[in-house]
């Protein structure tokens, strides 16, 4: 789950990770309240959605004068912003963040994910902060540290030192980024983070340690741990489909391609999906209904693909184990019965009661074509969307 700025910088206020004071606007006359209690000029007026390279899109633009919070303000709000993360597509900006400016001396950009490879909490930081830093992992790639952190130990002062001496912290500033980053650690873990990220982070003239930025994003299995964080949920950021299946707890993701497909396991879904590239086609979502899935929840996920207008022809792929072929048959031809079904459908199931599965699908009066293996149902699916 992701949460905007504003609300990341609410949780990291209460792990004391300090943030440039300020507050959010739903309209102009309140972006300039807020520049009124900030008191001083320049303020920074920035758009919030779920997407990164804002400033980039023209979504953070920097006020010397009420009259330029008010312009800002009304140029931002309702604007579709368009950046690197957003997709062309881009997305309506209904809410500003408007802040107090700092006294820049260094940028820089630091984050922490889990990482699978060494079963650690990684630091990730580098010296080269702010809106580039895409470009500097693919370009320069040795300006960017990483410190594992082994999660049954937790941070130690001498990861806060590594860290601290990658980014050639000043002397002054040691001891106040160092514990910076043991709450921002403490942050982390207490709240099922899959990343939090500063971009940037910024040591002031003063010799102050200032989060710029916030991202972070939650793991969505662990919210029946967080009913407060669920508060932070905005349902417009998301896609409505992603929405839909969330209510019947099936895993999707809606994609750009034509070959809509519905699998149990993520593993097989992920290899569906190559199965489809590797034919000449592109997947147009992924939809694991689970191990356990009933013939409501297939019927449920049939039905969301469907409602997807990019899907050419569908692709059903099921490992029968606790999934029985039968009930994934069940619950296609009652998905049928209840949805008109616009586009071919191409079946392929091995397992626990398939020839029953089998059965109950050629019975249904559908016009489905079935195949004996991933490959010939990838080729399948693959010719039906090229015509």
């Amino acid at each position: 789950m992701k949460i905007h700025e504003f609300q990341a910088k609410q949780i990291f206020r209460k792990y004391q990770v300090p943030t440039p004071f300020g507050g959010l606007a739903l309209d102009s006359e309140k972006a300039r309240q807020i520049a009124t209690d900030i008191g001083n000029f320049p303020v920074v007026v920035k758009a919030q959605i779920h997407a990164g390279g804002r400033g980039k899109g023209g979504g953070v633009l920097l006020a010397h004068s009420f009259e330029e919070v008010t312009q800002h303000a009304d140029s931002i709000l309702g604007m579709n912003l368009v950046t690197h993360q957003t997709g062309p597509e881009g997305k309506i900006v209904k809410q500003l963040l408007v802040e107090a400016g700092v006294n820049i001396e260094k940028e820089l950009y630091l984050s922490l994910v889990p990482d699978r490879d060494t079963a650690c909490i990684l630091v990730v930081a580098s010296e080269a902060g702010g809106m580039d830093i895409e470009e500097v992992a693919a370009s320069t790639p040795e300006k960017i540290i990483k410190v594992p952190i082994n999660p049954l130990i937790g941070i130690q002062s001498f990861h806060c030192r590594k860290v601290s001496f990658g980014l050639n912290i000043p002397a002054p500033v040691v001891k106040e980024f160092s514990q910076m980053l043991t709450r921002l650690y403490q942050l982390f873990v207490e709240n099922d983070c899959s990343m939090v990220e500063i971009n940037p982070l910024v040591i002031t003239k003063e010799d102050k340690v200032l989060a710029l930025d916030a991202k972070m994003d939650f793991d969505d299995n662990a919210m029946f741990r967080h009913k407060d964080l669920l508060e932070f949920r905005d349902l417009d950021e998301e896609d409505p489909l992603d929405v839909e299946a969330s209510k019947y707890n099936l895993n999707y993701i809606n994609l750009d391609g034509t070959v809509g497909n519905m699998v149990n396991g993520a593993g097989l879904a992920m290899a569906v999906m190559d199965t489809i590239k590797l034919a000449g086609a592109e997947p147009a979502n992924f939809l694991d209904v689970g191990g356990g899935a009933t013939a409501e929840m297939v019927e449920n996920g049939f039905k969301i693909i469907l409602s997807d207008d990019k899907v050419k022809a569908i692709l059903i792929n099921i490992f029968g184990g606790i999934l029985r072929c039968d009930i994934l048959a069940q619950g296609v031809v009652e998905a049928a019965r209840k949805t008109e079904i616009g586009v071919p459908l191409v079946v392929r199931m091995e397992g626990t009661n398939v020839e029953e599965g089998k059965r109950i699908l050629a019975e249904s009066g559908l016009k489905l074509f079935t195949a004996e293996d991933m490959k010939s149902a990838g080729e399948i699916v693959a010719k039906i969307v090229a015509g």
